[in-house]
């Protein structure tokens, strides 16, 4: 009896010590879960703001151009008023010349009959109010004369104030650019930092659809496309997916619904697909050509993707036909390498 309840005693015993390993533990989680949390929302946040600043730099970069194009509306039409009181100025310089012409040849003519009146000496009362006459004809065009003498005047006071808003114009011509000049080279540094988002993004979905497709060694990798040989996914001269190029298609999928999880909504994207196929050409009533018979295949490949929730307006499907192969010459070995199809996760 005293056995049994020391057995009792010490089985007892063992539990506080897993209640407090358990409560150390759930306490780690909980520690963890609160940092990924906080992690999330600081980089939401910082997502947020580069948007904000990015969609403010656009609007700012638009009322810039609107302005630059008013400006440019404005000093054209100044230029346009400038010409043409230049042209008013010079057909008022030339009608003061012909008045001039006119009045000197009129002073001359006087002149001549007032000789002529003399030496005749006859007359001399009609020959005075013709003189009074000649006199008033002098004094209207002097009249003449005067008054376009201060249009010319006018005129030219018009030039200057039109050359000096003209030179005002250009300077603040100048100081838009620079700020224009200053928004764009802000925008293209939040343009490059899209750019290198997109890249990580292409690296994370390059290295883990590579280590899921290392096992197929049909499946080749060159440079950042992956090359998938259309004996993989058709039959020869069809666009009908098999069985196994299905298979590898929802790796693929999934590989890709897990990265676009991650990729910021505003980041343009896309997935491209391009079909190739032989030199040997095809001709039959579904096919005329290996330009719609790898036009299919692409838009095969893409119809099967958007059937697995790969969104459609993230995918491009292209064929090329045999116009861009991946290895010379008429082996069968390099007609199956020209026979593939190319993925590749890029801008738009």
């Amino acid at each position: 009896m005293i056995g049994s309840r020391r057995r009792s005693r010490s089985t007892t015993n063992v539990w506080p010590g897993y209640v407090d390993a358990l409560s150390a533990l759930l306490m780690l989680v909980i520690f963890m879960l609160l940092i990924y949390v906080v992690s999330q929302l600081f980089l939401a946040q910082t997502l947020s703001d580069r948007n904000s600043e990015l969609a403010r730099l656009n609007l700012r970069l638009s009322e810039l151009s609107q302005l630059l194009g008013l400006e440019q509306n404005t000093t054209a039409a100044l230029e346009q008023q400038m010409l043409i009181v230049q042209n008013s100025f010079s057909d008022s310089l030339a009608e003061n010349e012909d008045l001039e012409q006119r009045l000197e040849a009129s002073r001359d003519q006087l002149m001549r009959q007032t000789a002529d009146a003399e030496a005749r000496a006859e007359n001399l009362a009609g020959m005075n109010q013709k003189l009074e006459n000649k006199d008033e004809l002098s004094n209207s065009q002097q009249t003449m004369i005067m008054r376009l003498s201060n249009q010319i005047a006018s005129l030219q006071n018009q030039l200057r104030q039109i050359t000096a808003a003209l030179r005002l114009q250009k300077e603040m011509t100048v100081d838009k650019e620079d700020e224009l000049e200053n928004v764009s080279r802000r925008l293209n540094t939040l343009l490059a930092e899209r750019i290198n988002q997109l890249e990580q993004y292409q690296s994370e979905f390059f290295s883990r659809l590579r280590d899921l497709l290392a096992a197929n060694k049909n499946i080749r990798i060159v440079g950042d496309r992956f090359l998938l040989p259309s004996e993989l996914l058709f039959a020869s001269g069809s666009a009908l997916l098999g069985a196994e190029g299905k298979r590898e298609l929802d790796k693929l999928a999934g590989v890709l619904l897990d990265v676009v999880e991650t990729i910021p909504a505003d980041l343009e994207w896309i997935l491209r697909i391009d079909g190739h196929t032989d030199r040997i050409p095809i001709n039959t009533p579904q096919f005329p050509s290996n330009w719609e018979l790898s036009t299919a295949r692409a838009v095969a490949v893409v119809r099967y993707l958007a059937d697995q929730s790969v969104p459609q307006n993230r995918m491009v499907a292209a064929g090329f036909g045999e116009f861009f192969p991946v290895a010379d010459g008429t082996t069968p070995a390099a007609l199956q390498e020209n026979r593939r199809i190319e993925i590749k996760l890029t801008d738009r």
